[in-house]
């Protein structure tokens, strides 16, 4: 059985406090009755709050309430950003203007509120030096520091150095 909502035949008091289409409160009355008046005006009875004291059942149009809440959820689905994971890649020796071209490129994808994941490539004896490799992502990481947060550290995977920022 899904939670939320429970229609008619679901209601198990005899009792119930009735809450009018308008969101006033009618009082408290037998389950029969307050489906009939519900059955009355077009309307079907749904249990709001089982588990108060008695349970509180307010006159809806149960298609329509459906209906907003599925419009409510589309509405919020088209209005959230999804967060991409860009990757730039680099070699431990990169030149100056390089750098400075892919760091441009690292300030832009973190605005847009992406993810960025450095991957530093080692060729042949480069992978001698290490060291050389965390310097740059250290560097990355103080060049950055005022507008991302490193989500994931500097780590060796085989041939490569990756760490992932993500924007503060």
């Amino acid at each position: 059985m899904k939670s939320g909502p429970r229609y008619d035949d679901l209601i198990q008091s005899d009792k119930v406090r009735v809450i009018d289409e308008n969101g006033e409160n009618i009082g408290v009355m037998y389950t029969n009755e307050a489906i009939e008046q519900a059955a009355a005006i077009g309307l079907n009875l749904v249990e709001i709050s089982p588990n108060a004291d008695p349970p509180v059942a307010k006159f809806l149009d149960v298609g329509k309430h459906r209906y907003e809440a599925q419009k409510k959820a589309n509405a919020a689905r088209k209005t959230q950003k999804t967060q991409e994971i860009k990757e730039i890649k680099m070699r431990p020796n990169i030149d100056v203007h390089d750098y400075d071209v892919k760091m441009r490129s690292v300030r832009k994808f973190i605005e847009e509120g992406d993810k960025v994941k450095m991957t530093l490539r080692f060729r042949g004896r480069e992978m001698a030096h290490q060291e050389l490799g965390m310097d740059l992502l250290n560097r990355v990481r103080d060049d950055t520091a005022e507008i991302a947060k490193i989500e994931a550290y500097p780590r060796l995977e085989g041939r490569q150095m990756l760490m992932v920022l993500a924007p503060k």
